[in-house]
């Protein structure tokens, strides 16, 4: 199922470009990530994706709701809440799924909203794909969280409100080799989940399975080959499910 179609994507300040030409088209079921360089635009395209401000150029379709996961300055962990209260708190404030979107919802997020009270964390994480590895502590609190645990809390967050479009921003910041193959890896199972997912970073790690964009490079985007290096505006209504911007 189509989820995202951006065609000819571009938004444009009184200070030039900030993206432009973009053409991205993502399925339900699939890993995408936007790469290119610090102040490349990465960040507002994710959120014009999300449909958090209008573009002013091109087109863009997004079909269902989409969630947030980390995004510096934007959507990001309370300090002094702990990990389950993150969990517990955007449990209570969603409530149960409307019946006229139970079918649009996928499955494990359901169960999850439904176990909350009982063991919220490891059901949360379970409805998100990630395994017993998950390096997230429940009783820590926002201020304490590395760089990876952000990211992952950000995403599980990202899971309960049922969306079918997910975005990340900066997945590689501030992690290791190790931290990044971990992340990318937890990327393509979310996706396994049934979610479009797209997350943004200077570059993907060798052995992704995603369909990259390298903003301003109109030779992509392309699958990523395992054995090559890696290259050196107002929230929207929550019930509503298909968003457009045209040119």
């Amino acid at each position: 199922m189509m989820i995202v179609e951006a065609h000819g994507l571009g938004l444009r300040t009184r200070r030039g470009w900030v993206f432009r030409g973009v053409d991205l088209t993502a399925e339900a079921g699939e890993l995408h990530a936007i790469t290119g360089p610090p102040g490349s635009g990465r960040t507002s395209l994710l959120l014009a994706l999300a449909g958090r401000f209008r573009c002013n150029a091109g087109s863009l379709r997004v079909h269902g709701p989409a969630a947030l996961g980390q995004v510096a300055g934007v959507h990001e962990p309370d300090p002094a809440l702990t990990v389950a209260e993150h969990i517990e708190e955007r449990l209570l404030l969603l409530g149960p799924v409307p019946r006229r979107r139970r079918q649009l919802v996928p499955v494990a997020a359901l169960r999850t909203r439904r176990a909350y009270r009982q063991n919220a964390l490891a059901t949360a994480l379970a409805g998100a794909g990630f395994t017993g590895d998950v390096p997230l502590d429940p009783n820590l609190r926002g201020r304490d969280l590395t760089p990876v645990q952000r990211q992952v809390l950000g995403l599980v967050l990202a899971t309960l409100c049922g969306p079918s479009l997910i975005v990340a921003d900066d997945v590689d910041a501030g992690t290791d080799a190790g931290e990044r193959a971990w992340l990318w890896a937890a990327l393509a199972r979310l996706a396994d989940q049934g979610y479009a997912v797209v997350a943004s970073a200077r570059a993907v790690e060798p052995g992704t399975r995603a369909i990259v964009h390298r903003l301003g490079d109109p030779a992509l985007p392309a699958r990523v080959d395992p054995a090559a290096p890696p290259p050196a505006v107002p929230d929207p209504d929550p019930d509503t499910d298909t968003a457009e911007v045209t040119r």
